[in-house]
């Protein structure tokens, strides 16, 4: 049977078939496409972290609240939750982002002054790859802070507790960053716009964004040297004063079992509002960690915080928070991805900042465990 077709039909018949044709290779690379993505790991991760402890502080607060200098493990004689993270990672060549949500009285603690919910969240940022052919991206959001070398997740520290100049500086930010990242891994630099020293939302009536930049040299597998900085207020603005903060550390690899880790910050903060005189605090550390087998190590570290005029830890005394810290550490890790640590912490201090015995001392001891997992 032969089928007649008018001239309409026949332009319609033709664009049909012309599309079949150019739409063809397409759709098969599509399915190609959409296989390989099938067979290779999904971009979105999800994973939990927990960590559990128990502290004796030896000046027996009534309150079991340990000093309020001390955001992580603050809670004495009594069997608690540090950190409880749950956190969505997403990452493709191009998109990155993050969503980490928390519980547990680091939490508490240090996220005391965030209202509602926030108070939950560990980061949450989205990040987007402005380069085809370098690793620079841009990335907006709550996010862990550029400055130190000590996060809030124990796990990945070499002390069970937080070093005095960690728990006195920036945990985390929000603001948005730009980084880079060489070719050969030996450079990474990033430029910050934060809402504040330790903000997601600002000081009411601050208007002034805060800066900060991170400088990090890997030139050995050996050596890590790393910059940090933070320049802004933290104050309405009636009482602005800028406040300029440093941090510096350098990770090194001694040996297979020895590593050393030194850091110091500094910071200056204007008396007053158009001052030119400023108030100075500043914090040396030192660590060594000495892995005895692959299951075993051993950390030590010693410390020193001196803000005589109560820039950041108020005290209230007459020399103001002048600390030196000593402690060490026992690691034995169970599996790969469970940590038990046991660590003594000694703080010693100018003035009676602690009590013994229902009595003012200059000297603070405590005994700790922890016990943490990473679930992926």
């Amino acid at each position: 049977m032969k089928i007649q077709l008018n001239r309409l039909q026949k332009i319609r018949f033709t664009l049909l078939v012309g599309l079949i044709f150019f739409l063809t290779p397409w759709i098969f690379a599509q399915s190609d496409t959409l296989s390989e993505k099938r067979s290779h790991t999904s971009p979105l991760q999800i994973s939990t972290y927990l960590e559990t402890y128990y502290i004796y502080d030896f000046a027996n607060p009534a309150d079991h609240t340990r000093p309020d200098f001390l955001y992580s493990f603050n809670r004495h004689n009594e069997i608690n939750l540090n950190l409880g993270l749950l956190k969505m990672e997403y990452t493709t060549n191009r998109v990155r982002g993050n969503l980490g949500l928390m519980a547990g009285t680091y939490a508490n603690a240090n996220l005391a002054t965030e209202p509602g919910v926030l108070k939950n969240v560990f980061e949450a940022f989205v990040g987007v790859k402005v380069s085809q052919k370098k690793n620079l991206w841009v990335d907006a959001g709550i996010f862990t802070s550029h400055i130190g070398f000590e996060s809030a997740l124990g796990a990945t520290t070499w002390n069970m507790t937080r070093g005095l100049l960690a728990e006195n500086s920036p945990y985390y930010l929000s603001g948005a960053k730009i980084s880079y990242t060489s070719d050969n891994q030996e450079w990474f630099i990033s430029g910050l716009v934060m809402n504040g020293w330790q903000r997601i939302q600002r000081v009411p009536d601050n208007q002034l964004p805060a800066f900060g930049h991170q400088l990090t040299w890997t030139p050995t597998d050996k050596i890590l040297l790393n910059s940090s900085s933070f320049i802004g207020n933290d104050y309405p603005e009636s009482e602005r004063r800028m406040r300029y903060f440093h941090n510096f550390y350098g990770q090194f690899m001694v040996n297979n079992r020895l590593e050393i880790i030194t850091g110091f910050d500094i910071g200056m903060e204007q008396k007053f509002k158009e001052s030119r005189r400023y108030n100075v605090w500043y914090s040396p550390i030192a660590i060594a960690r000495f892995s005895a087998t692959n299951k075993v190590a051993l950390s030590g570290r010693i410390e020193y915080y001196s803000d005589k005029n109560e820039v950041i830890v108020s005290t209230g005394t007459s020399n103001g928070f002048q600390t030196v810290g000593y402690s060490m550490n026992l690691d034995y890790k169970i599996t790969d991805d469970v940590l038990w640590r046991l660590e003594g912490r000694r703080l010693n201090s100018k003035d009676s900042l602690f009590t013994y015995n229902d009595k003012p001392s200059k000297n603070n001891f405590i005994l700790g465990t922890s016990l943490s997992i990473f679930l992926k």
